[in-house]
């Protein structure tokens, strides 16, 4: 089975599941282009635990950790299968590198990763494990983990880091719309993608334009940095465009290995 791609993923706000925007159909793309894959290894910030946690259910619930949002949300759902044998050779990986990690026998999908799965494997038919992200990890610390979780693409696992290029949810729920400094964040990690500038990307509290405002808070940053700590020097680093939502999040995204043949929409 050959290399799986890892991808950073925008989700947004949980209202991208029933707006598709840009991403989406880009995403769909991204999805139908696959190699075929073993099983999906998703990292959200909307499961974070002491320690590191890994689903191990032979079925994942659906979780709709939100509130506020449209009935229809709430009644979506991602019937995927769970990944048990994956989960015990994940667990090895993690420990084995120094992790604290143990297994969740109960915990389902949130919506941080079933909702960018509805688009990317929209029959739900590749099974998915879900690895949590640890209480107080930092950026060098994702990195380390996204490294943690390479050698599973070696196997056809695609690894997906699932958070958000920005995220000022203040700026978002007082509909403050000012794109352009979300656009020069995201303008930033871009072009720091593209020249593979690891360094650059861990420090980027220092050194990207805006970081603190587009990121008040770490957690839906640091996804991006798993999806690259399980990149390979060797990976084509494709931008994947999302467009900016509601003036203040941006969707954009990348992929690592992706085919490279793969047409994919730009914004506008």
């Amino acid at each position: 089975m050959s290399r799986a791609p890892s991808l950073f993923v925008s989700h947004g706000s949980p209202m991208f599941a029933l707006e598709p925007g840009l991403l989406g159909p880009n995403l769909a793309q991204v999805g139908a282009a696959m190699p075929q894959l073993h099983a999906i290894v998703v990292v959200s910030p909307h499961w974070q635990t002491r320690g590191v946690r890994i689903t191990g259910a032979a079925m994942l619930e659906t979780i709709h950790d939100f509130g506020g949002f449209p009935a229809p949300l709430y009644a979506l759902q991602y019937p995927a299968q769970g990944a048990p044998e994956l989960a015990s050779e994940t667990l090895g990986l993690l420990r084995r590198a120094g992790f604290d990690a143990s297994i969740d026998p109960a915990r389902g999908l949130d919506h941080g990763a079933w909702v960018p799965l509805r688009y990317l494997k929209p029959h739900a038919d590749v099974p998915v494990l879900q690895v949590s992200l640890p209480h107080g990890i930092d950026a060098a610390g994702a990195l380390r983990l996204g490294q943690t979780l390479a050698p599973l693409r070696e196997r056809g696992v695609l690894v997906v880091g699932s958070g958000s290029l920005t995220h000022n949810l203040f700026e978002f729920r007082q509909h403050i719309a000012d794109p352009e400094y979300a656009q020069a964040f995201a303008d930033w990690v871009a072009d720091a993608m593209q020249r593979r500038d690891v360094e650059a990307l861990v420090d980027y509290r220092r050194r990207a334009p805006f970081a603190s405002r587009a990121h008040p808070t770490e957690e839906h940053y640091l996804p991006l940095l798993v999806a690259l700590g399980a990149s390979a020097v060797d990976d084509s680093t494709r931008k994947i465009a999302g467009g900016m939502t509601y003036g203040v999040l941006s969707m954009d995204s990348f992929g690592f290995g992706l085919p490279p043949a793969l047409a994919l929409e730009e914004a506008a």
